[in-house]
């Protein structure tokens, strides 16, 4: 792993550099998540996050970008009563999918993302 260091934080940083194996699991986080959308990205975490640093990285991600969109998709279907969550409802799915196919891209070339409008929970 290389270190760099963040001028604007005063911390140095780990550089995460996977490997071939550990960003195609990191990507099937992501494209599992289109068929279920905790178990098999769970499943993957558990058995990876103590080989893995890369993976554990992306799956908590992961589990923000969940955890983030559930609660924003409760808040937009709490406002259809007031009207403006018939338009929230569709935006947020389509989010949701954006941002997952944009993750799982990002994590096959390697890359720490967290989609915009994640809570970070861990």
């Amino acid at each position: 792993m290389n270190e760099q260091y963040n001028a604007y934080t005063s911390k140095t940083v780990q550089l995460l550099s996977p490997t071939r194996d550990e960003r195609v699991m990191a990507t099937l986080i992501y494209v599992l998540s289109f068929f279920t959308s905790l178990i098999a990205p769970l499943i993957i975490w558990l058995i990876n996050r103590e080989d893995s640093p890369f993976v554990d990285k992306v799956s908590k991600n992961y589990f923000n970008f969940l955890l983030s969109y559930f609660i924003w998709s409760v808040l937009a279907l709490i406002s259809i009563f007031i009207l403006i969550g018939i338009i929230l409802v569709p935006v947020i799915a389509l989010l949701n999918f954006i941002f997952t196919i944009v993750a799982a891209v990002k994590s096959y070339n390697g890359e720490d993302y967290l989609p915009p409008l994640s809570i970070k929970f861990f």
